[in-house]
């Protein structure tokens, strides 16, 4: 287990700038993953909304990682925040998902626009958010519940009014701002909108029965016509899909990314727990009962760990890879080409059928070495729950196919804003 170095102080308030030197940010992170491993189980059986954990994370700095450059701060770059959401999902997964949906709607605009916002500008979406310190959740993209009509947006006088229901996956419970697509009745486009969530006229409901990432702050917010200035409309989606520049259409791969580096973290968090338990059993007396190996010498639990630890190195190299491409094509903006895009894609969708599977696998094995260990270790089915709540919602199957058909027929993914 991670030695415990919990601060003393978590301040709520006043600004934090850190620079993102990159010697600073791997410390930093390691520091906050200790803190959150320590009481980890504790907290995901209470399974309360994440507000002790967001101000963890304020006081870390690491909702500021992706921000534009400035006077006094210098953004990361997407392969430090990849390496950060890894990180702190070995130690809390649900704290990963949440930091991940962050990191992309933070860069909403600069999406919707192509590459080409303003991003010293002093009232640019980023800016905001990293001047106001605010945590970010909800969605560009259309909804997808069935039964559930999307939300509405009427023009009025200076703004708009915005009404509806939709649910979101992470981080509503506990967020400064949500970012909401909206249909707008006079133009039928789906735009999007920055909305206070402390208005009165916002009703949030908690998601409280969850199998897995129990912490993730995911809910459903209930828009009663709520007033929207002109200034907090970020853009608008394309009518036609067609029409999708291509780094547009990398939001929703960068969010996939993430959230494949948040599964790939929980696979490492239980293997890095699961060989301390077994390392502590060796360090047992040797039995004396006519069984002469401890765990240590187990020629079966040697080869479990050299299995497991094979499936997780496999998957951090697909994962490496598509990460790296993602990093270049978002350093391209505006240039980024669809041949470009569909690339990226591709890999991107190899790493999520990886990982999904390593994860699930790794967890799997890893829970019934445990128990048969320990008699079922503290809270350690965690780990199979969230690597079964983050992975259930996609489909490696379909992954597969689209990999399969752009290897075969040359056939490019759709340029989509739908994860």
């Amino acid at each position: 287990m991670r030695t415990p170095k919990k601060s003393a102080i978590r301040p709520t308030s006043g600004p934090v700038d850190r620079p993102a030197d990159d010697a600073i940010w791997p410390r930093v992170t390691r520091e906050l993953a200790d803190d959150l491993a320590v009481d980890a189980p504790a907290r995901d059986r209470a399974g309360k909304p994440p507000f002790d954990e967001v101000a963890r994370l304020r006081e870390a700095g690491l909702p500021a990682l992706l921000t534009p450059p400035g006077p006094s701060r210098r953004g990361a770059d997407w392969r430090a925040a990849c390496a950060v959401i890894r990180e702190i999902s070995a130690a809390d997964s649900s704290i990963g998902e949440l930091l991940a949906h962050h990191y992309v709607l933070s860069w909403t605009a600069r999406f919707l626009s192509g590459g080409a916002a303003a991003s010293n500008a002093p009232d640019t979406l980023e800016n905001r958010t990293t001047q106001e310190r605010w945590l970010l959740a909800g969605g560009i993209e259309p909804s997808r519940s069935i039964g559930q009509p999307e939300p509405t947006l009427t023009p009025v006088d200076g703004g708009y009014v915005l009404e509806g229901r939709r649910s979101f996956a992470s981080g509503v419970a506990v967020a400064d701002r949500l970012i909401v697509g909206a249909r707008c009745t006079g133009t039928s486009e789906v735009m999007v909108a920055l909305v206070d969530p402390v208005d009165p006229a916002v009703f949030i409901e908690a998601g409280t029965e969850r199998v897995g990432q129990r912490l993730v702050g995911a809910g459903t917010v209930t828009f009663d016509q709520v007033r929207v200035n002109s200034r907090d409309i970020l853009g608008a989606l394309p009518g036609d899909e067609h029409a999708v520049a291509p780094f547009t259409a990398l939001a929703p791969l960068a969010l996939r990314l993430l959230l494949v580096h948040v599964g790939l973290g929980i696979a490492e968090g239980a293997l890095a727990e699961a060989r301390d338990i077994s390392r502590a059993t060796q360090a047992a007396p040797p039995p004396t009962d006519g069984y002469p190996l401890s765990e240590g010498e187990d020629p079966y639990l040697l080869l479990a760990y050299g299995e497991l630890a094979t499936a997780a190195h496999t998957a951090a190299a697909v994962v490496e890879r598509a990460t790296d491409a993602l990093a270049h094509g978002l350093l391209a903006e505006r240039s980024l080409g669809v041949e470009e895009r569909a690339d990226i894609a591709v890999l991107v969708a190899a790493a999520e059928a990886v990982t999904s599977r390593s994860a699930v696998q790794i967890t799997t094995r890893i829970l019934e070495l445990v128990s048969g260990a320990t008699g079922g270790g503290p809270d350690f089915d965690r780990f199979w729950r969230n690597a079964r709540a983050l992975t259930a919602s996609s489909s490696a199957s379909h992954r597969l196919r689209d990999i399969g058909d752009h290897y075969l027929n040359g056939t490019h993914p759709r340029l989509t804003l739908r994860a």
